[in-house]
């Protein structure tokens, strides 16, 4: 593997992307002379243009070419520019590609790549006939594990040793000196432990946000029991979830800054004592930083989606869950979880933290 020029496949989502970073670190750690390229969808460009593992990154226009070959006076266009996308790909003369994504379009990808080694994962842990586009392909072990697992997997199955993973998003000096700016400005002056609470989820994952009546229960009964301060992030189209739970709150709290990236993001984390919100990005990016997590988990697999890192998971088993009934109205699962459980898990993860 010594100086060999590497391609990554992991497209999206964000959440998945956050996941896979780690596993590419440990790889670059291993094998520092690689040329790392990641081909990513646009919401995860940037990010991953900020991490120094990352040599080059390439811009899949996936919603761009979708749009393009829906109209007659498009489609030749972007044929084309698919043509020189592949053509693009195969220039760069890739010696290996790996494959953590494990569906049709990063199948396809690996195998126009036209690199002679496409590394996946084996007929069952893939979808939509992903493992006949690889040529060397890894099985996973038979019981559940989580996304990071399985993406340290893929390393494992190349002969890589991959133990003990400690990794920290690489936050930019720009990032860092504009969330020290907003924390000293903030009035009056934050009391320890300083925890990050992120209630809100993407629009398409209604169905995870924990109630805001418990949110305030909670955040209420850590400014009052633990002397904490209480710093609400938030994300695009969150703003006013999050405003709403500061409204039923008697006790006064922060909204933290708005935060144009992961990084800003993930730096606001590094400087909080913990965080606590349901399963979401923003939670492995805490995780990412180092910060114990405490994770309320409702119809989504706490096993598949744990969090590298210190980190409590709090889920009721109510007989549906885990699943993926995105327009649920009962939510019984996340329902079950009252604030005094998430509370209880606070005080037991802080009294473990050095």
């Amino acid at each position: 593997m010594n100086s060999q020029k590497i391609l990554v496949l992991r497209l999206s989502a964000v959440g998945d992307v956050i996941r896979t970073l780690p596993a590419v670190k440990a790889l670059k750690e291993q094998v520092p002379s690689s040329s790392i390229t990641w081909i990513v969808e646009e919401p995860s460009q940037a990010f991953l243009e900020s991490q120094p593992e990352v040599d080059s990154v390439i811009l899949f226009p996936r919603k761009r070419w979708t749009k393009g070959m829906k109209s007659l006076g498009t489609v030749w266009q972007t044929i084309r520019e698919m043509r020189r996308f592949i053509a693009g790909l195969r220039k760069r003369k890739f010696d290996v590609v790996l494959d953590f994504h494990g569906i049709l379009k990063s199948g396809l990808l690996s195998f126009l790549s036209g690199s002679r080694k496409r590394i996946g994962y084996d007929r069952s842990s893939t979808k939509e006939g992903n493992f006949l586009f690889s040529n060397l392909k890894v099985r996973l072990p038979k019981e559940k594990i989580s996304r990071f697992e399985r993406n340290f997997a893929l390393l494992r199955g190349m002969g890589f040793e991959v133990r003990d993973v400690k990794y920290s998003l690489h936050i930019p000096p720009a990032d860092r000196e504009y969330v020290a700016s907003f924390l000293e400005s903030s009035a009056p002056p934050l009391n320890r432990p300083l925890i990050a609470i992120h209630p809100g989820t993407s629009i398409k994952a209604l169905f995870k946000r924990w109630p805001p009546d418990q949110y305030a229960r909670l955040a209420d009964r850590l400014v009052r029991e633990l002397s904490a301060t209480v710093l609400f992030t938030w994300g695009a189209e969150e703003l006013e979830w999050v405003e709403s739970i500061r409204r039923q709150m008697k006790e006064p709290s922060l909204l933290g800054p708005k935060t144009e990236s992961l990084t800003q993001l993930g730096e606001v984390y590094r400087q909080c004592d913990l965080y606590i919100g349901g399963d979401t990005g923003p939670m492995h990016v805490a995780s990412l930083m180092g910060i114990p997590v405490v994770v309320i988990y409702g119809p989504t697999d706490p096993i598949e989606n744990e969090p590298l890192g210190s980190h409590i998971k709090i889920r009721k088993e109510v007989g549906c869950n885990p699943c993926h009934n995105y327009p649920c109205k009962e939510l019984l699962c996340v329902k079950a979880v009252s604030a005094d459980d998430v509370f209880k898990a606070t005080k037991e993860i802080l009294s473990l933290t050095p």
